[in-house]
Parts: structure tokens; C-alpha cells; sequence
């Protein structure tokens, strides 16, 4: 008779649902007894809500991931809002002009470059494909000690506890800005296009939803944020419109909004005996290419693929060789993608005249690189 192996997943986010979902359908399912447990209670979505305020750019790789544990399906059919298109520009320059970074799909030969979807609705889909899998979910359900488990698996966020109980060290990095979040209907259609404008505090991101309303982020200071919060609709909807320059008319404020603290962050080790990280437990990154779900269901999907091949080939998924075959193909490209989204944020940030001259200038090249631009485009969207 085979060994089963349990293996305990503290966070039901999308990165430790993805996980459980994947190795609930992978060849060693058998051979595994899956936990899964949350501190808060288990998350409601319905699509007669409105869009929930907390959504991301789901990657073409990324679908494929969700697709595989059998949850894209299920999101599609409730509501996504692909786009097609993508413009970056700087705040001195015009979203239209020679400088602006322009994506489209049609230029890659891919129907689109990704997904908005809100978060909640991708855990309601894996909860759904769990809750006829056998894996256990324990909701409202807080840890005072690591469980007892052949393997753990940290997914339990920024701050994590199962991290601190393991005496897991991080790196961090304050970018000394706030993201302030919420949605807006713009006077003129966003044409399925995701927009970014580089400002001298931090970049506005606006998100194409599928009503015609834009879900915005912009990282700017605390300041600037706090203002923001602190101001009615009217004048939150004048100080964005002005943010963006205009890109989409005069826009409206058209749902809730919120704010959080912006760092990066990076754990120094991602695995020790029995234990691994996954999603922001490992790594919290900028916000400003929306890379950060993206980057933990490819943690998830590592692992479990990880663990699959161990235990199929006999050997314990909690044995510091087999989890450092995880850390050693996510832990580079993490870092890697970190670090360049620091680098980007400081380098949009500076006031300098010269910098901003180089800036323009690297932009024009860029866009003009052909099989360069193709392949940073296929990368970030995780296909081939």
C-alpha cells in the first residue's frame, strides 16, 4: 500500500487555493490528504454583486494555470473583462505620442493580453472545484502553532504568520506610497485597453471592466492618497480625471475606494524541511504591472508540480531537496521581476530633466524593437 502524505496549506488566497487545487487533480491525489485553512471566513461571491474593489490582471499563463485546476471555466462563465491593448506613457509626454509604449494583441497574434478579474471571484471558482475534490477547508480557523503536517505550505500573505512561526527572515523594501483603489466611469470608452500614466509620485494604473467602468490604481504619496480618501466623489473624480491627463474624459467616481501601504518584499529562503512559501508569503512586489497574482499562481503551479513528481517517484514532498527544486525555479525569476518593477517605479519617479530625456528616448527605442518587444511582451504574459 502506498504512503499518504498530508499536506497542510495555511491561506485560502488565490495562490494557496490554486495549489490545493492542483494537486487535487494531479497524479499523486490519491496519495495525499489536503488541508486547507484561513483565518477569516470563507469569502461570498455572487455576480449579482458589483465588481469588488480588489481585482487583477490575470495573464493569458495565468489562465491557462486556473485552467488547469479547473476553475477558469467557472470564472469565465460568472463575468472577466479581457483587453486587448495596453498604453504606458510618461506625464510629460501624451498617451498618443512617439514615446508612449503601445501592446496589442493583434501585434503578438494572441485574441487578447489578458483578464481583469476581481479576486474574489477566482477563489469562489477554486473553492467551488475543492468542495468536490475531498481537500478539507477549514475556515475561522487561527493557528497558534505550526501544523503537524508532512508538508506546510505558507500562503498566508504579507505578514505571514506561518513565516514568523517558522523563523523564516525577510527582506524589505518601503516605496514610500500609498495605493488608493476604486472604480470610475470614464465620459469616453476605455476601448479594452489597460492605461498607465508615470507621475512624479507614482503611476496611475486604469483597469478595463466589462460595463465600461475603469478600475483604477493609483500609487502615489501618502499624502496625495489620504486626500484622496478624505475628498468626496466630485473631487476625487476632478483629481483622477487630472491624473490622467484626460485619457478618457472627465471620470466618475463609481464605486467604493481604499487604500493601502506600498513595500516590497523578499523572503530569504522560500523552504526549509516541511515547509514552503508561496504567493506574497515569499514575495510582495509594486503594483504597477499587476504582476503580483500572476507571480503566485506560477509559485503554486511549481509546487504542485514539485510534490506531484516526488511523491510519484517515492520520495517525501516535505524533504528539503525535493522543495528546493521549488525554490530554485521560482526564487531567480521573482527576485528578477522585483527588482525591475523597483527599478521602473524609481526610475519614472525622478524629477530629473535628463533622466526623463533617457526615459523617452529608451521608450521610442522600445517600441520600435520588434522581436524584443515580442518576447518581454510573451514573458510577462506567460506564453510561448
Amino acid at each position: 500500500m502506498k504512503k499518504r502524505f498530508n499536506i497542510v496549506i495555511v491561506g485560502a488566497g488565490i495562490a494557496g487555493l490554486s495549489c490545493a487545487a492542483l494537486l487535487a487533480r494531479s497524479r499523486s491525489a490519491e496519495q495525499l490528504a489536503i488541508s486547507v485553512i484561513d483565518a477569516a471566513d470563507e469569502p461570498a461571491f455572487s455576480s449579482d454583486d458589483d465588481v469588488a474593489l480588489r481585482v487583477s490582471a490575470i495573464a493569458n499563463g495565468s489562465a491557462e494555470i486556473l485552467e488547469a485546476a479547473g476553475a477558469w471555466p467557472l470564472i469565465a462563465a460568472a463575468r472577466v473583462s479581457p483587453y486587448e491593448c495596453m498604453r504606458v506613457w510618461d506625464e510629460n509626454e501624451v498617451a498618443d505620442g512617439a514615446s508612449a509604449l503601445t501592446f496589442d494583441a493583434a501585434e503578438f497574434a494572441l485574441p487578447q493580453l489578458g483578464y481583469i478579474v476581481e479576486n474574489i471571484l477566482i477563489r469562489h471558482a477554486l473553492l467551488q472545484v475543492l468542495n468536490s475534490s475531498g481537500v478539507e477547508l477549514r475556515f475561522a480557523e487561527r493557528l497558534e502553532r505550526l501544523p503537524d503536517a508532512d508538508l506546510v505550505v505558507a500562503a498566508d500573505g504579507a505578514r505571514s504568520f506561518v513565516r514568523g512561526l517558522a523563523g523564516i527572515k525577510t527582506n524589505k523594501w518601503p516605496y514610500q506610497q500609498t495605493a488608493l483603489v476604486t472604480h470610475l466611469m470614464p465620459e469616453h470608452s476605455h476601448r479594452e485597453t489597460a492605461w498607465q500614466r508615470f507621475l512624479q509620485h507614482g503611476p496611475l494604473g486604469m483597469l478595463p471592466l466589462s460595463d465600461g467602468r475603469i478600475s483604477v490604481v493609483w500609487s502615489t504619496s501618502p499624502e496625495i492618497a489620504a486626500a484622496g480618501l478624505a475628498a468626496d466623489d466630485d473631487a476625487l473624480g476632478a483629481m483622477l480625471t487630472e491624473a490622467s491627463d484626460f485619457v478618457l474624459g472627465e471620470l466618475r467616481v463609481a464605486g467604493p475606494k481604499g487604500a493601502f501601504p506600498l513595500s516590497a518584499q523578499h523572503a530569504e529562503p522560500y523552504v526549509v524541511p516541511g515547509l514552503a512559501l508561496v504567493g506574497d508569503a515569499a514575495h510582495a512586489i509594486h503594483p504597477l504591472a499587476g504582476q503580483g497574482a500572476n507571480l503566485g499562481l506560477q509559485d503554486a503551479a511549481e509546487l504542485a508540480k514539485v510534490v506531484d513528481n516526488a511523491v510519484s517517484g517515492g520520495m517525501h514532498p516535505g524533504d528539503l531537496p525535493v522543495l528546493r527544486k521549488y525554490e530554485r525555479n521560482r526564487k531567480g525569476a521573482n527576485l528578477t521581476m522585483l527588482h525591475f518593477m523597483t527599478g521602473l517605479n524609481r526610475l519614472f519617479t525622478t524629477d530629473s530633466k535628463l533622466v526623463g530625456e533617457i526615459r523617452s528616448a529608451g521608450m521610442r527605442l522600445f517600441n520600435n524593437s520588434g522581436p524584443i518587444k515580442e518576447r518581454v511582451v510573451k514573458v510577462a504574459l506567460g506564453v510561448n
